[in-house]
């Protein structure tokens, strides 16, 4: 391995050689058995005597950093990396501000249960990967000015284009492409407008239960989160406070009792954000993904006072690791957004914002959110059937019509514990999620908790043997 040592115009230079090399030793950077340069090739390199050098590994070699081998060179002793480069140095060490203890929200999943039910994540073998592929190389080969430099902070205005006109289509969003700012995912989108309106104290509300990852957000801001119920008819107006900055919700597919809000609820939601001069915040994540009854129209059609910012994502239509999301905010706010984007990190991918672009223009997109639909009918069906024939007497499974989960209550008469359901479900090689999980305040057994399945991550042949273990695992609690 190459190894860098610098040398200044003036000192000691044997003692700076040695120094570098036993800190580099020291701290892991030179690993045990790993070789040292030559003294010959090192002194070229450093343009000093090979003397120098050699004095400088004689000293390692006397105080254990390193060992020789007759005709094969100088190496790093084996225990004598022992001390984690990660230490922290002497003195007192640095420490975030106390709001961020914790705020890591859903680590990575590691231990993928045999039938997974896992929530928010599409099939990856339903991505369209040809099409893909090849719109990203037809970006790479371009000669336009995406690739030439730093791009629009907004996104590139083939995908504003592009997306205006799918979310019009698709979900009745009125927006040209002067109104869609290209985020990199939904969560970014969301990051963005709390910046841009809420100061440190400010009231924020969020949905109870809700996405933790929002509530996080908001706190690590300063803000004052506060969680407010939802019900059958979405998050409950009445219970709003009236000094609140900005609402969170999900109203067309509630995460994650995926109730949908009445259009009621929505006007009572509308009336009071402009009441109360506030702005809400409407994050549409998965409802191209919708079965049997007609969906309702945004928040973001109803609003005719500039109040709600309208958030979407492809990674629950495509993949999240493409990092694509949008948001449509009123003219007021999108000076400020754009601002916003740009100290955040500049632009999102140009190329895979292109990629997108193509895939929306060519009609190869929408092929595939037709197909998808098809498969995640199946499936939720396929959930639905199971849980009915076996489940019965533990679950009530609430309406559902659009997106990749559905939720079941537990019924008042068997208050069994959540927590102990899904852990048994795990040894049991079932993936669940728990309510208990994105509800802010104690499990109790008042309240209406259950647990939420995903339908995107686990094939339909699956679900069958799933809800069968499953409901042993609820027969042995009982």
């Amino acid at each position: 391995m190459d190894v860098h040592v610098s040398l200044g115009p003036v000192g000691d230079r044997t003692n700076s050689i040695y120094r570098q090399l036993s800190a580099a030793i020291v701290d892991g950077s030179l690993r045990g058995g790993e070789a040292l340069p030559p003294t010959r090739d090192l002194a070229a390199s450093l343009g000093v005597s090979r003397t120098t050098v050699s004095v400088a590994y004689d000293r390692l070699l006397a105080e254990g950093f390193t060992v020789t081998r007759r005709g094969a060179g100088t190496f790093v002793a084996a225990d004598r990396t022992s001390i984690s480069r990660s230490r922290a140095p002497h003195g007192r060490a640095v420490h975030p501000r106390a709001v961020w203890a914790g705020a890591g929200i859903n680590p990575d999943r590691h231990d993928r249960a045999a039938y997974d039910f896992a929530i928010g994540v599409p099939d990856p073998a339903l991505f369209p990967l040809a099409a893909w592929r090849r719109n990203v190389a037809r970006e790479l080969q371009s000669d336009s000015a995406v690739m030439r430099g730093y791009s629009n902070p907004a996104g590139v205005h083939r995908l504003r284009v592009a997306i205006a006109r799918h979310i019009g289509l698709s979900r009745a969003v009125r927006a040209g492409e002067e109104d869609v700012i290209v985020t990199s995912g939904a969560q970014q989108a969301v990051d963005l407008v709390a910046r841009v309106l809420v100061a440190p104290g400010d009231i924020v509300v969020v949905e109870n239960p809700g996405y933790p990852p929002v509530r996080a957000l908001f706190e690590t801001l300063g803000a004052r989160v506060v969680p407010v119920p939802v019900d059958a008819d979405g998050i409950v107006v009445s219970e709003l406070p009236a000094r609140a900055k900005l609402v969170y919700t999900t109203p067309s597919h509630q995460f994650p009792t995926a109730v949908r809000a009445s259009l009621d609820r929505r006007l009572d939601l509308l009336a009071w954000a402009e009441s109360n001069n506030a702005v809400i915040l409407e994050d549409d994540y998965d409802s191209e993904f919708h079965y049997g009854a007609g969906s309702l129209d945004p928040l973001q059609n109803l609003d005719r006072t500039g109040r709600v910012v309208y958030v979407g994502t492809f990674s629950k239509t495509l993949l999240p690791a493409l990092r694509l999301g949008f948001l449509v905010a009123p003219a007021s706010l999108a000076p400020a957004l754009m601002a916003a984007k740009r100290l955040s990190d500049s632009h999102t991918d140009s190329v895979s914002q292109g990629a997108l672009a193509r895939l929306i223009d060519d009609g190869t997109f929408a092929a595939h959110l037709r197909k998808a639909n098809r498969v995640y009918a199946e499936r939720r069906d396929a959930i639905r059937s199971g849980l009915a024939r076996e489940l019965t007497p533990w679950l009530e499974v609430a309406p559902s019509v659009a997106g990749l989960h559905l939720f079941a209550a537990l019924r008042p008469d068997r208050p069994l514990r959540t927590t102990a359901v899904r852990e048994a479900a795990a040894a049991a090689g079932v993936g669940i999620q728990s309510v208990a999980n994105f509800t802010v305040g104690p499990e109790t057994p008042q309240s209406r908790l259950g647990f939420v399945l995903g339908y995107g991550a686990i094939n339909t042949e699956h679900i069958s043997l799933g809800i069968h273990r499953l409901a042993e695992v609820f027969a042995r609690l009982s």
